[in-house]
C-alpha cells in the first residue's frame, strides 16, 4: 500500500526537483513562529496517522526538526505550506514555536505543481489520494498524462490505471484508503458495468482474502460483460480521462461521447468570438 521513500534523501529532505528544475524563485531560510503558518490547499493527504506523528513528535523534541518545511507568504503576512504539512503537525505536537523553513515565491499554479509533485513523489500517500493528485494535475494544470508521467517519473499506464481507481464505488475507494484491499485486488473490478456485482465480488475479496488473479477469475466466472463490451468500458475510462485533460488544458466545460471504439463526439463550450480564438490557441 505504501510508496516506499528512495533513501536518506526521502526520509528527511524535500524532493530536489525544485531545486534543479528551478521551477521557483528561492528567497531563503528563516525561521517561522508556527502561528504565522498555515496548512496549503494543494496538500493531497488529507489524513494523518496519528501514530507516526506522534513518533516524529518525539524524534524532534529530541534532535529539532532536521529538515525545514517549504512555504510561500501570502498577502496577509501568513506563510502558506508547499510541502512539508506533516513535519509542521510533529513539530506543533512537539511544542515548537518557530521551526525552519524554505520560502519560495510562487503563483497559485506553480504552488498546486509543486506540492502535488513533491507529496506524489515523496509522501506514503494511499492510492486514492495518489489518484485524485493525479486528477487535480490534469483537471487544474492542464497536463497530459504522458507529461504527468514524465514530471513523477512513472509511466502512461501508471496514471491511468490509478485514475481508473476513482470510476470505482465510494465503499471500494474507502477499503483502497484504509488499506484493507490493495490496488491489484481491486483493478480487475474497474470494467465490470454492473456496481452490485462490483461490490459483491468486493464482499467477496473482503471474506475471502482473495488475490489479484482470483478476482480475475471470478469475474471472468460472473460472465459480466461480453469481450466488445469490455473493450468498449476501457475505451470509455481511456475517453474519460482524455475529457479531464481538455478540460484542464481549455478551462471550458469540454464533454466527449462515445457511441462505440470508433465513433463520438467532442462538444466545448464557449462565450464569443475572442474565447473561441483562446481555446483554439491552447488546442495548437
Amino acid at each position: 500500500m505504501e510508496n516506499k521513500g528512495k533513501g536518506l534523501n526521502s526520509l528527511l529532505g524535500d524532493s530536489d526537483l525544485v531545486v534543479k528544475r528551478k521551477v521557483a524563485a528561492f528567497v531563503g531560510v528563516k525561521e517561522i513562529e508556527t502561528d504565522r503558518i498555515t496548512a496549503g490547499g494543494s496538500q493531497p493527504r488529507k489524513a494523518f496517522d496519528e501514530t507516526a506523528l506522534n513518533e516524529l513528535a518525539d524524534s524532534i523534541r529530541l534532535q529539532g526538526l532536521i529538515q525545514p518545511i517549504t512555504v510561500r507568504e501570502n498577502t496577509e503576512g501568513k506563510f502558506e505550506i508547499i510541502s512539508g504539512e506533516r513535519r509542521f503537525r510533529a513539530a506543533k505536537l512537539a511544542g515548537l514555536s518557530r521551526i525552519p523553513a524554505y520560502i519560495r515565491e510562487v503563483d497559485d499554479q506553480r504552488s498546486l505543481e509543486m506540492a502535488l509533485i513533491e507529496n506524489i513523489q515523496r509522501e506514503n500517500l494511499n492510492p486514492v489520494e495518489i489518484a485524485l493528485s493525479y486528477r487535480r494535475m490534469i483537471e487544474e494544470l492542464g497536463f497530459r498524462q504522458e507529461d504527468l508521467g514524465n514530471r513523477i517519473g512513472k509511466s502512461r499506464s501508471n496514471v491511468t490505471n490509478y485514475l481508473r481507481l476513482l470510476n470505482l464505488p465510494t465503499d471500494i475507494q474507502t477499503g483502497l484508503v484504509l488499506g484493507v484491499v490493495t490496488v491489484g485486488q481491486v483493478r480487475p473490478l474497474i470494467p465490470v458495468n454492473d456496481p452490485a456485482l462490483q461490490m459483491d465480488i468486493y464482499h467477496k475479496i473482503l471474506e475471502d482474502n482473495l488475490s489479484a488473479r482470483e478476482v480475475e477469475a471470478l469475474v471472468k466466472k460472473g460472465n459480466a460483460f461480453e469481450a466488445e463490451a469490455n473493450d468498449l468500458e476501457i475505451h470509455r475510462e481511456d475517453i474519460r480521462i482524455e475529457e479531464m485533460t481538455l478540460k484542464g488544458k481549455t478551462r471550458v466545460p469540454v464533454k466527449i461521447k462515445v457511441q462505440d471504439i470508433n465513433k463520438g463526439q467532442v462538444t466545448i463550450k464557449f462565450s464569443g468570438s475572442e474565447e473561441l480564438e483562446a481555446i483554439l490557441e491552447k488546442l495548437k
